[in-house]
C-alpha cells in the first residue's frame, strides 16, 4: 500500500464565522439569537426554541461542516443551561446554548443527527438525571445497571438529588438479574465478553462484547467507567490550584496537554497575558509529550503483532524520552509543570541541549525502526486493509487526532484554533485517506518527526524573561480552554465565583470522542485482529474514567 500525503486530499476549508451567522439567522429567524462570544468562544448561538436545536446542530455539523466538540451542562440555581460546541474550521468555537427551566427534565436529542453526541447524551442522563428525548438508548453507561441503581445522577445539586450520594448505594456484588442489550440475534450468534480484567500489559479497566456468527466481529460495543472517579464533581469547590492537580492527573500520558487547556481557561477569565518565554516552553514541553506518547504507541502497535524485537526496540525509544524529560523537567509525564499565568519553573541552556540531543536520537531511532517497519511483510499483513475507517464514516463519528487524521481528517487545534504559543510556528499535519491499521502508524511516526521540529523551533525562539504572570486574584466568570492532545482534542471548561472557587469543571477528552468510533474499525474484521485495531487507536480508558 502506498503512503497518501496531504497534499493528494482535500484541504480544510475556512469557515466563516460572518457567513455562519447569517446562514443561520436566515435559516431559523426568531427561534435563535447570534452573538459574539468570549472568554474563547467566538460566536454564541442562543436558542429560543429547543424544538430548533436538532435542526440547527444538523446545519452547523452537515450543511456548514463544523466539527462536534462536546457538550457542557450546567445545573443553575433555576434553570439548566447546555452549551453544545462546534468547531468552525480556522475561525475558533461556537457555541449553541438551551437554557431550559429547572423543573424540566427532558431536552431534545440531536444524536440521530449528530451522531458523535451519542455518548455525550448518555453520559449526561446518568450523570444528571436529564434525559434526552428520541434517544434510542439511554441508562446503563457511566454508572452501569448491574452496579448502581437507576436515579442516583451524582452530578445534581445536594438539594435536588434523590438520594444522598455521601452514602453508599452502589451494590456490592454485581446484580445477577443483568444482562448485556445483544443485536445479532440469527441461528449460531454468539457473544464473547473480552475484559474488563487483563493478564499481561493491560493496566485499564475495560470490557468489550463482541457480537458473531462466526470469525467476523459482527457487532462490537465498548464498555467503559469501571473506575469512574467523579472528577467535576470533586473539582466543585475546591481552589483553581487543587483542581489543576486533578486536571493533570487523570490521564498520566496526556498530561501536560490536559493542564496546559486547564490553565488557558483560567487565563481566559483572568484576562492574564503568559509571557513570550512561558509560551514557547510550553510548545516544547507539549511536543515532547507528543512524541513520548507516539513512541509508547508504536510500541503497543508492534507488541499486538507479536513483533518482539520491534516492540523492545520502540520501548527503547519511549524509555529514553521519559529519562530526558525527567532530567529536564523533573517528572516523566512532566507533572507540576503549568499554572495559571505560566509555568512553575525555568530552563537554562544547558537543558536544552541535553534534550534537543535526546530528541534527535530518537528521531533517528524511528526512522530507523519505520524503515523496518514497512519491509516486514508479516507486519504489514497485520495492519494493512484492517481496521478500515473510510472518511465518510471517521467524519460522522467526529473522529479525532492521529485516529481522525489517519481517516482523512485534518483537524488539528494547534493550527485551527492556535493557542499557547503555537502562533507563528511551521509545521505540516500529517493526514492519510487509508484508515487502517497501517494509515494510523504513519501518522504516528510522521507526528513524532513533526513534534521533534517545533521542539527545535521552540529552543531557537527562546528569548530571555519572566515563566509567569502572576495570578494574585480571580474574577467571575467561565472559560473553554483547549489543547491539541496527543490522542486529540482536549477541551477543558471552567466557572469561576470572585474568590477563585470552581463552581462547575468540565472536562472533554479525546479518547471520549474516539470511543465511540471503535467499533467501525472492529467490526467486520477478524477476531484475530481486534487487539491490533485496539492498540492502533492507542485509546485511553482512564480519560473517561475522569
Amino acid at each position: 500500500m502506498t503512503a497518501m500525503g496531504s497534499s493528494q486530499l482535500t484541504p480544510l476549508q475556512r469557515i466563516e464565522l460572518e457567513a455562519v451567522a447569517a446562514a443561520v439567522q436566515a435559516q431559523f429567524g426568531s427561534g435563535i439569537s447570534v452573538e459574539r462570544g468570549s472568554r474563547g468562544v467566538a460566536l454564541a448561538i442562543r436558542l429560543n426554541e429547543a424544538n430548533v436545536l436538532a435542526a440547527l446542530s444538523k446545519a452547523l455539523f452537515w450543511d456548514i461542516g463544523c466539527s462536534f466538540g462536546g457538550l457542557i451542562v450546567e445545573e443553575l440555581s433555576d434553570r439548566w443551561r447546555l452549551s453544545y460546541l462546534f468547531l468552525a474550521s480556522g475561525s475558533g468555537w461556537i457555541e449553541v446554548v438551551l437554557e431550559v427551566p429547572a423543573a424540566v427534565q427532558a431536552v431534545p436529542s440531536i444524536s440521530a443527527e449528530v451522531h458523535a453526541a451519542d455518548w455525550f447524551e448518555r453520559e449526561t442522563e446518568d450523570l444528571f438525571g436529564l434525559r434526552f428525548e428520541g434517544h434510542p438508548r439511554l441508562g446503563d453507561f457511566i454508572l452501569h445497571d448491574q452496579i448502581w441503581p437507576e436515579g442516583v445522577a451524582p452530578h445534581r445539586k445536594p438539594q435536588r438529588r434523590s438520594v444522598n450520594v455521601h452514602q453508599m448505594h452502589f451494590r456490592r456484588r454485581p446484580n445477577p438479574d443483568w444482562r448485556p442489550l445483544l443485536v445479532v440475534q440469527d441461528p449460531g450468534s454468539f457473544a464473547m465478553p473480552v475484559g474488563p480484567v487483563y493478564e499481561g500489559g493491560i493496566g485499564e479497566s475495560l470490557h468489550f462484547m463482541l457480537e458473531t456468527v462466526g470469525e467476523d466481529v459482527l457487532r462490537a460495543v465498548p464498555r467503559l467507567f469501571y473506575k469512574f472517579r467523579a472528577v467535576e464533581k470533586i473539582a466543585e469547590g475546591q481552589q483553581v490550584s487543587d483542581v489543576l492537580l486533578l486536571a493533570e492527573r487523570f490521564a498520566a500520558t496526556s498530561s501536560f496537554a490536559h493542564s496546559l487547556a486547564f490553565s488557558l481557561a483560567v487565563e481566559r477569565i483572568c484576562a492574564l497575558e503568559v509571557p513570550k518565554r512561558a509560551a514557547n516552553l510550553r510548545v516544547l514541553l507539549a511536543e515532547l509529550e507528543r512524541l513520548r506518547h507516539h513512541a509508547g504507541a508504536i510500541t503497543g502497535i508492534c507488541e499486538s503483532t507479536a513483533l518482539a524485537v520491534a516492540a523492545s526496540q520502540a520501548a527503547i525509544i519511549e524509555e529514553r524520552l521519559l529519562r530526558a524529560s525527567c532530567e529536564f523537567a523533573g517528572h516523566r509525564y512532566l507533572f507540576g509543570l503549568n499554572t495559571p499565568g505560566g509555568l512553575r519553573r525555568d530552563f537554562v541552556s544547558r537543558d536544552f541541549e541535553n534534550l534537543t540531543g535526546a530528541v534527535d536520537r530518537a528521531v533517528e531511532d524511528l526512522h530507523v525502526l519505520e524503515d523496518r517497519l514497512h519491509f516486514t511483510s508479516s507486519f504489514l499483513d497485520r495492519l494493512e486493509d484492517v481496521g478500515v475507517v473510510d472518511p465518510s464514516k471517521a467524519r460522522d463519528l467526529n473522529l479525532v487526532g492521529p485516529v481522525g487524521r489517519a481517516s482523512g481528517r485534518g483537524h488539528d487545534l494547534r493550527r485551527e484554533c492556535p493557542y499557547g504559543g503555537y502562533d507563528g510556528y511551521t509545521f505540516e499535519t500529517p493526514r492519510e485517506a487509508e484508515g487502517d491499521g497501517y494509515a494510523r502508524l504513519r501518522v504516528l511516526f510522521q507526528e513524532g518527526y513533526a513534534s521533534a521540529g517545533l521542539i527545535h523551533q521552540a529552543v531557537e525562539r527562546m528569548e530571555p524573561g519572566p515563566v509567569a504572570a502572576p495570578c494574585d486574584s480571580f474574577v467571575a466568570g467561565a472559560a473553554l480552554g483547549w489543547a491539541e492532545a496527543p490522542i486529540g482534542s482536549a477541551l477543558h471548561w471552567i466557572r469561576l465565583d470572585g474568590s477563585g472557587v470552581v463552581e462547575r469543571y468540565r472536562a472533554i477528552t479525546a479518547s471520549f470522542n474516539n470511543w465511540l468510533g471503535f467499533h467501525a474499525a472492529v467490526e467486520d474484521f477478524a477476531f484475530q485482529d481486534f487487539p491490533i485495531i485496539l492498540a492502533t487507536f492507542g485509546l485511553s480508558a482512564t480519560e473517561c474514567d475522569r
